[in-house]
């Protein structure tokens, strides 16, 4: 028997909006619930428990960075922001509260699906719960610490294997520049942006076949990196 399909719940007060993606949720076979404010989306994520979530920021009761603050109290549910504000402080500010991915409207039905699919792919466990993550022509073995391309070895750097495995146990999801330079660098004084681009830059021709067309190891302009699993 097959296991039932995953629960996308919609915070969305635009009832166009509503309509739009019921219509795009239900036709790709997801069970599908809504909701018009924040606290009827709280009740509802504590209700029925959905996969994932999508999110408006302009809600009419509460901000929908304040909802994600409040679901990641108790929820590791993926969280997936839509939404008008297209600013990259709009961006950083809510990923760095805890939602996992940011689109900004208007958006295609097929990006989104695929966002959704990526945030449920790594909804469980963190990925570097597993020993071997496998990517493509990668495969990392995260208790030896070592990095194959096409099954050759590849020399990282201590901090570029730092980047990389960063990367890893958030894959999919989009990280920020200031969540990077922490987990990568700890906060030390003196860390840039400036070398997050410097290391992507070196991970890219080290890793990507076309390191100028990177398939994985995306930049998100102004906002941080991720590493993509749809392809």
């Amino acid at each position: 028997m097959s296991s039932p399909a995953p629960v996308i719940l919609l915070v969305e007060d635009e009832p166009q909006m509503r309509r739009f993606l019921r219509v795009a949720l239900e036709g790709s076979g997801y069970r599908y619930l809504e909701a018009a404010t924040g606290q009827e989306g709280l009740a509802l994520a504590v209700q029925h428990r959905p996969e994932a979530i999508l999110l408006d920021l302009g809600l009419p009761d509460m901000d929908g960075l304040d909802l994600v603050t409040r679901l990641r109290e108790w929820s590791r549910t993926p969280v997936i922001v839509i939404s008008a504000r297209g600013q990259e402080t709009d961006k950083v500010a809510a990923l760095d509260a805890g939602a996992d991915d940011y689109l900004t409207k208007p958006f295609g039905t097929s990006e989104l699906l695929a966002r959704i699919r990526v945030a449920l792919r790594h909804s469980g466990p963190e990925t570097a719960d597993d020993p071997v993550f496998t990517l493509g022509r990668w495969q990392v073995d995260l208790a030896k610490r070592l990095v194959l391309v096409e099954g050759k070895e590849v020399h990282l750097t201590p901090l570029e294997y730092s980047l990389f495995t960063t990367l890893i146990r958030h894959a999919g999801k989009v990280v920020t520049h200031r969540q990077l330079l922490k987990e990568v660098w700890g906060g030390a004084a003196g860390a840039q942006p400036l070398y997050l681009r410097v290391y992507m830059t070196q991970l890219r021709h080290k890793l990507e076949e076309e390191p100028s067309r990177p398939k994985y190891l995306q930049t998100e302009p102004g906002v941080g990196y991720r590493l993509w699993m749809e392809v």
